[in-house]
C-alpha cells in the first residue's frame, strides 16, 4: 500500500467548525478532581473476579473489564463496567457540562472528551491493578450462548491485565489467552451465529483511519490514511458489549420506564433495490434469506461484495433513541441487531448510558428509578442524537480533509479502483482507491463492482473535496 502522506494538517480547524472545546469550567473541574464514591456503602466487594480489559493501545478511559466462563451448561459472563453516576453528582457542573457534550468526539490528534480527563482517566476507569467502583453484569447463557438469566448490581473489581485488540487476537491464533477470556472466540462465534438468525444486519465495509506519520526533521506531523484495524477479536468482544445491551433493554422494556438505541425495519423498497442490485452483480440471493444472511455470506475479497456492501446502508437509516414511561415506545427494536437494545456499556464517552444503567440497578434491585434519572429521560433522545451526527460529521470531515491534502499534488494521475456504486440519475458514482485508502465520487458511468483505472480530477483541500473521473 502507498505511504502517500499529508503534512502539518490542522484539525483544530474542525474543532472550531463543530464547537468542540476540551477546556471545562472550573467547577466542573473540581468535581471531576474532587469525586468520591456516593455508592460505595451498597457495594459487594467482587475482586476475586480476574477481569480484563481490550481496548486500543494507549487507551486511558477505560469502561469495561471482562471474564468469561466455560461452563457445563453454556457460559456466564461477568462484566464490569465503570460507575460514572456513583461519582457525577446531579444537576452539579459536570454533570450540566456533559448534557451539553453528549459524548467524547474523537479526531486524529486527540479527543475531546465527555469528562475531564481527571475524572474519565482516573478514578472511575478500569485501570489494572487497582480497585475500582463497578456496575457489574453477570449473565448467565446456555450451550449456544443464548441469555438465559442476568443481573446488574453495584460492586468493588480489580481488573488484572491491559489487552488490546491485536494481542488478543494473536494470542487466540497462537492458542495462549488470557485464562479470563479463554472462551472468547467460541462464544462470539456463536453470538455471531445466533445474530445472523435473529436478522442481524452487519457491513464490512472499507473504514478508514487517519494516522499520525513520525515528524519530519522540522517537526512538522504528517499524516496517512490507512484501513481501521478490524480483527475477529473485535468482534467477538463486540458481542459481549451486544449482549449486555440487549439484556439491558429486555429489563427496562419489562419494568416499563427506559432507554433504547432504535433502528426501523428496512423500508421495501430499499430491500427491493438492494436485490435489484445483487442481481446485477451477479450475487446470489436464494428465496426465504435474509439480507443480514445474504451479506454475511459474501467472500469479503470479492469486488462485488463491496459493491453490494456499499448500498446495503440503505437497510438501516432512521437509528434513533427512544425514552419511555409507562407506554412501550412505538419503535422498540433496533433492527440492524435484531432484537431491543440499550447503550450501557459505555458511561465515559457516551452520556445516554450513565442514565439507563441507573435504570437497570433500580430495576435489578426492585426499587424506584431515582428522579434525577426519570426527570432526564425525555431529553435524552435529542442530546444524543444531536451528538452522534456531529460525532459522524467530525470524522468525516477529518478523513475528507486529509484526502484532499494528501492528493493535492496527486492530480491528473491514475489510480485502480473499485467502483462501489454505479452513477443514477444526479448522484454521481463513487469508487475506492485502495492504494490510498480513499473513496470518493467519481464522473463517467463505470459499471457496479467493477475494477476500474480512474483519473484523480480534483483535489481541494479548503473544500475537504476530491474527485475522479471515468474513463482515466
Amino acid at each position: 500500500m502507498s505511504r502517500v502522506v499529508a503534512r502539518d494538517i490542522d484539525f483544530e480547524s474542525i474543532r472550531t467548525e463543530f464547537d468542540l472545546v476540551e477546556d471545562f469550567s472550573s467547577e466542573a473541574i473540581d468535581e471531576a478532581r474532587s469525586a468520591s464514591d456516593r455508592c460505595a456503602d451498597e457495594r459487594e466487594d467482587r475482586t476475586d473476579l480476574a477481569l480484563v480489559t481490550i481496548d486500543p493501545p494507549g487507551s486511558m478511559d477505560l469502561d469495561q473489564a471482562v471474564h468469561l466462563e466455560r461452563t457445563d451448561r453454556g457460559f456466564v459472563v461477568n462484566y464490569a463496567i465503570a460507575d460514572v453516576a456513583a461519582v457525577v453528582v446531579p444537576g452539579g457542573a459536570l454533570d450540566t457540562e456533559t448534557r451539553r457534550r453528549g459524548q467524547t468526539y474523537y479526531l486524529p490528534d486527540g479527543s475531546v472528551p465527555l469528562h475531564p480527563r481527571e475524572l474519565s482517566e482516573d478514578s472511575p476507569s478500569l485501570l489494572p491493578d487497582r480497585k475500582r467502583p463497578a456496575v457489574l453484569w453477570r449473565v448467565e447463557l446456555d450451550s449456544r450462548a443464548e441469555p438465559v438469566a442476568w443481573s446488574v448490581t453495584r460492586a468493588l473489581v480489580r481488573s488484572v491485565a491491559r489487552l488490546d485488540y491485536a494481542t488478543v487476537q494473536s494470542d487466540a491464533d497462537s492458542g495462549r489467552l488470557h485464562p479470563s477470556i479463554a472462551a472468547l472466540p467460541e462464544f462470539g462465534k456463536r453470538r455471531m451465529a445466533a445474530a445472523i438468525t435473529r436478522g442481524a444486519i452487519e457491513l464490512k465495509l472499507p473504514e478508514q483511519d487517519v494516522v499520525k506519520v513520525e515528524a519530519g526533521v522540522d517537526g512538522a506531523a504528517s499524516w496517512r490514511i490507512v484501513p481501521a484495524p478490524r480483527t475477529e477479536a473485535d468482534d467477538w468482544n463486540a458481542e459481549v458489549s451486544l449482549l449486555t445491551g440487549m439484556c439491558a433493554a429486555r429489563m427496562m422494556l419489562d419494568a416499563g420506564v427506559g432507554l433504547l438505541r432504535t433502528l426501523p425495519p428496512a423500508e421495501d423498497s430499499a430491500l427491493t433495490a438492494l436485490r435489484h442490485t445483487a442481481l446485477a452483480l451477479g450475487i446470489a440471493w436464494p428465496e426465504g434469506k435474509g439480507a443480514g444472511e445474504v451479506l454475511a455470506g459474501l467472500d469479503p475479497n470479492e469486488t462485488t461484495t463491496l459493491a453490494l456492501m456499499s448500498e446495503a446502508p440503505t437497510l438501516l437509516r432512521g437509528a434513533d433513541y427512544a425514552a419511555f414511561e409507562g407506554t412501550e415506545p412505538e419503535e422498540s427494536v433496533h433492527s440492524a441487531i435484531g432484537a431491543p437494545y440499550a447503550h450501557v456499556t459505555a458511561p465515559l464517552r457516551r452520556l445516554s448510558d450513565r442514565f439507563a444503567t441507573e435504570i437497570c440497578l433500580a430495576v435489578g434491585a426492585g426499587g424506584e428509578v431515582p428522579d434525577w434519572v426519570r426527570e432526564a429521560l425525555p431529553a435524552l433522545p435529542k442530546i444524543m442524537s444531536i451528538s452522534d451526527s456531529v460525532s459522524n460529521k467530525v470524522e468525516r470531515a477529518c478523513i475528507d480533509l486529509t484526502e484532499a491534502v494528501m492528493l493535492s499534488d496527486r492530480v491528473g494521475e491514475v489510480f485502480e479502483a473499485t467502483v462501489l456504486r454505479a452513477s443514477e440519475k444526479k448522484r454521481a458514482a463513487e469508487v475506492f482507491v485502495p492504494s490510498v485508502m480513499v473513496i470518493a465520487k467519481c464522473s463517467g458511468t463505470p459499471r457496479e463492482g467493477e475494477q476500474a483505472k480512474v483519473r484523480l480530477a480534483a483535489a481541494d483541500a479548503a473544500e475537504r473535496t476530491v474527485a475522479f473521473t471515468f474513463p482515466a
